[in-house]
């Protein structure tokens, strides 16, 4: 016998439909989980993953990503598989257990990520931001652009380089015109890094391609793909800023905790984490060179969940679901 309960589908439609990708509002879910998980309110276990493809190769996995924020107990779930990525969360009332939800989570990802890096912008950069670089042509860039478009209009210009010009140029033919600044695209690296005050990586990029060349006085280096950056690039930043120091720098691939478990990045070195940046106003001093890794923490992502999900509720929107 089917046992009917309050539980409501989101597809990726529904999940725009409301406010997925409002990145005012996801900035708001992140602060406000960073406020519950300092006042132990919100919790984060490790997350645990599996082997995805045939026996033998060790190239894609899928991740469970499990969390508390509030009232709400998720898990996000997501197989990365390159190209592709899907994902979904799925909610239950923290209270009860109930399930509450299932929410198509790519979108979620994608905000998450750009309101993190709406936030360092806000208060690590430095020295005033006139000019971004941005680098990547892919989703990441995409919500990036949302991003800077929306809560940084007043810049003078952002340029977008990616190693394929052809997927930069759609990608500014598509937001170009109705971006509040110039968005020029170019192939030529350092072209697109001359002048820059703060550079943003969103690649998928496997071994580094920015050297300490890119690290200079008064710049904010937002590292938020892959293996973008090289170890002798990181040391020479005077200021070292990240998400969180967690125990996925013991796997994660990013090239700071590649660094660290190579022996060249001790964990003092860390000058501060999202929070005290968010939350405590930590500012770097002036003019100095800044390097912020993102690795990307789940409860954002549940966060946002929980709240679209909220929403959607309130406006009729998506499926409901028999269980």
């Amino acid at each position: 016998m089917t046992t009917a309960l309050p539980l409501l589908f989101l597809n990726h439609a529904d999940v725009i439909a409301a406010g997925g990708n409002d990145i005012a509002a996801a900035c708001r879910d992140v602060r406000m989980a960073l406020a519950q998980l300092r006042a132990g309110e919100a919790e984060m276990p490790p997350e645990v993953s599996v082997r995805l493809g045939l026996p033998g190769t060790d190239q894609a996995r899928a991740y469970a990503l499990p969390a508390r924020t509030g009232a709400v107990a998720a898990v996000k779930w997501t197989a990365h598989q390159p190209p592709a990525a899907p994902s979904i969360t799925l909610l239950n009332d923290a209270i009860s257990g109930l399930p509450t939800g299932i929410v198509e989570s790519a979108t979620l990802t994608s905000t998450r990520t750009a309101a993190v890096s709406a936030l360092v912008l806000q208060h690590a950069a430095s020295a005033p931001l006139r000019k971004i670089a941005l680098l990547g042509a892919g989703a990441q860039a995409r919500a990036h652009l949302h991003m800077l478009a929306t809560l940084f209009p007043s810049l003078t210009a952002v340029t977008l380089w990616n190693r394929t010009a052809a997927r930069a140029d759609t990608l500014a033919t598509q937001l170009g015109p109705t971006a509040p600044w110039p968005l020029t695209t170019t192939q030529d690296l350092p072209a697109s890094l001359k002048d820059a005050d703060a550079i943003v990586t969103c690649t998928n990029a496997p071994t580094p391609f920015l050297g300490p060349d890119a690290i200079r006085p008064g710049r904010l280096l937002l590292q938020i793909g892959y293996h973008e950056v090289t170890f002798d690039a990181i040391d020479r930043a005077d200021i070292i800023l990240v998400d969180l120091w967690g125990e996925f720098r013991l796997t994660s691939a990013k090239s700071l905790f590649q660094m660290h478990r190579a022996g060249r990045f001790p964990e003092t070195r860390v000058s501060a984490n999202l929070a005290q940046l968010a939350l405590d106003g930590y500012t770097p001093p002036p003019n100095a060179s800044v390097y912020f890794s993102s690795f990307g923490l789940n409860i954002f992502d549940i966060a946002i969940a929980a709240r679209v999900l909220r929403d959607a509720a309130h406006l009729g929107i998506g499926t409901r679901l028999a269980l």
